[in-house]
């Protein structure tokens, strides 16, 4: 053996040796609790000044989860079109972001009595001890949760999936919104162009002084949208917040509104107090809007209104509106509508319909489906599924599959007729509509909600049949035809035929 051989063998021992405690080291560190949280779950802290709900407190993994607060319309049933906003209430919300397995707690300032966590579906059951709920989330989720029955001013924790390939802030094609307060008037979204409103980041949206109509915008509400997207290949996203409770009423606009796009993404921000309808996109194609949330109370609160658009998807997200969650419209010499899926969405709605069709359709409409969704509350005085014609397009091939209802007041209707909306002088027809493996429970018969006659004058009524089906065709030429009804279940039943009204306009409806 040559001189120094044998130490020289004992020291490659002893750094093998340390090479495998660093490793050791290094595993132990990665799986201490601080750091599988951090890998599990990412929360983002309250910026300075927005004011926090009191009525709930939340962690995830032990990490505290800021809790907001804002408005949501009265408890009591609201009896006409333009209901007072001097009577509110409020739910909290709470949003993270997860990649595993996740506990989350939320404390009451009550003991908690009974609790119940919505959509039923996704079969969550919680623990309860004192004044802590806990339960365990498995993948991202958007929950309800109401306590001691209070479904009203209810708890929105909205679990979302981690971020991928978050933008460089000084990327001149990104209009970045970094964590903390902005105030915001209007940003106007050209090609190529991405805006990311960061975890964090609290948006207050206003109006500028001097501003003035925006003429070349489709519809009537011409004022300047918080978001004006033109163009091709735009992109808003992150895991901020806009909020439009600033906005006075007189002076109302679309939060996000898109018109000519193509190629466009809208993806995971949370959008509360909207001051009229939430998304437009109108004339546009190759959307995807994935994972909003959005909380509206005021007249006109609708979430996504897809018009003259083609090939949309609209899938992951939570809508407690007012109005309209999801609807397909079509405004005069805009374009057609084809290829509208709407998939995975929850929806609360407070007061119009959950997912529909109308009721301004000029130009026809053509393969829209709405699929695996969950409406946890129909709690208003129209149709929670609903096709409502009211001008003169053909309506054409609309699906409506797996979707479940927790309570309806008036479940399906296609519908052909005149209303206060109605523009054209011809009315129009319905083909191919399809109800399947829909399940569906009945609300209770509430004799204090009013609804509308559906026609020109909107003469009040008082809604009495509950979990309503009905099938209006116009007249001999403008007719519902090819209704299928294929294992729709309320109540625990098949629906059957005795069950669903139709006028002597419908024809070849089909139960399965």
């Amino acid at each position: 053996m040559e001189p120094n051989t044998g130490k020289k063998l004992m020291q490659k021992a002893m750094n093998k040796t340390m090479c495998v405690l660093t490793a050791v080291m290094l595993l132990m560190v990665a799986c201490t609790p601080k750091a599988a949280e951090q890998k599990v779950v990412k929360v983002y802290p309250a910026p300075e000044g927005i004011e926090q709900s009191t009525a709930y407190a939340v962690t995830a993994n032990g990490q505290v989860v800021p809790v907001y607060q804002t408005k949501i319309p009265p408890k009591s049933p609201i009896p006409r079109l333009n209901h007072s906003r001097s009577e509110f209430g409020f739910a909290s919300y709470a949003s993270f972001d997860m990649n595993g397995k996740v506990m989350v707690t939320v404390t009451y300032p009550e003991q908690v009595q009974e609790v119940k966590v919505l959509p039923t579906s996704y079969g969550i059951v919680p623990e309860v001890e004192g004044k802590q709920i806990t339960l365990t989330l498995e993948k991202p989720r958007q929950l309800t949760i109401e306590v001691n029955g209070d479904w009203h001013e209810s708890l929105h924790i909205f679990a979302n999936p981690f971020e991928e390939n978050i933008p460089n802030p000084d990327d001149p094609n990104v209009v970045y919104f970094g964590p903390g307060v902005h105030d915001v008037t209007h940003v106007a979204v050209e090609d190529g162009t991405t805006v990311y409103i960061a975890g964090g980041a609290y948006l207050r949206c206003g109006t500028a002084t001097d501003e003035q109509e925006l003429e070349h915008l489709i519809g009537q509400n011409q004022r300047p949208p918080t978001f004006l997207l033109e163009g091709k290949n735009i992109t808003v996203r992150g895991r901020g917040i806009i909020d439009q409770s600033g906005i006075h009423k007189k002076k109302r606009r679309y939060t996000i509104f898109a018109q000519h796009t193509q190629n466009l993404k809208i993806e995971g921000v949370t959008i509360v107090d909207p001051s009229h309808w939430t998304i437009p996109i109108q004339a546009s194609e190759d959307i995807h809007v994935d994972n909003v949330k959005i909380i509206g109370w005021r007249g006109n609160s609708d979430g996504v209104d897809l018009s003259n658009s083609r090939n949309a998807l609209v899938e992951n997200c939570f809508m407690r509106t007012l109005d309209d969650a999801v609807v397909i419209k079509s405004f005069d010499g805009k374009g057609a509508v084809r290829n509208i899926h709407t998939r995975k969405c929850v929806v609360w709605n407070e007061l119009a319909h959950a997912f529909s069709i109308g009721a301004e359709i000029h130009e026809d409409v053509t393969n829209v489906r709405f699929e695996d969704c969950d409406v946890i509350h129909d709690v208003g005085r129209e149709t929670a599924l609903r096709v409502y014609h009211c001008d003169d397009a053909m309506i054409r091939d609309v699906y409506f599959e797996n979707i479940r209802v927790e309570e309806a007041r008036r479940l399906i209707s296609c519908w052909i007729g005149k209303t206060r909306w109605t523009e054209s002088v011809e009315r129009g027809n319905v083909r191919n509509v399809v109800f399947k493996d829909i399940f569906a429970t009945s609300a209770p018969i509430d004799t204090t909600l009013t609804g509308f006659q559906d026609g020109p004058d909107w003469k009040p009524y008082i809604i009495r049949d509950h979990a309503s089906m009905l099938l209006t065709g116009f007249d001999a030429t403008h007719t519902v035809e090819g209704v299928v009804f294929d294992n729709v279940v309320l109540d625990g039943k098949v629906v059957e035929a005795d069950q669903v009204k139709a006028n002597e306009f419908v024809k070849n409806i089909e139960f399965k």
